[in-house]
């Protein structure tokens, strides 16, 4: 077992295909459709502006992207509010 903290996205990197690519940017623009309103959403019903929540799911997907999680989920703003 190692203790050396190795990012998910490092591992999944090998092998990634031009497929495999237009495939993750099709879901990406999916899921920003969704994620991004949503997270506005949050924003507002916290009582901020609605540029915050963006700078949030932008900034909070992309730290789940890339330092954890699993290739196959989604990270951003959730409905459990």
């Amino acid at each position: 077992m190692s203790l050396i903290f190795s990012p998910r996205l490092r591992r999944d990197l090998r092998g990634y295909s031009s497929t495999r690519l237009t495939k993750d940017i099709g879901a990406g623009i999916t899921v920003g459709i969704v994620a991004l309103p949503l997270a506005m959403a949050f924003a507002i019903a916290s009582g901020l502006s609605p540029q915050v929540g963006l700078w949030t799911a932008i900034i909070g997907g992309f730290l789940i992207s890339v330092l954890g999680g699993s290739s196959v989920q989604v990270g951003g703003p959730a409905g459990a509010f």
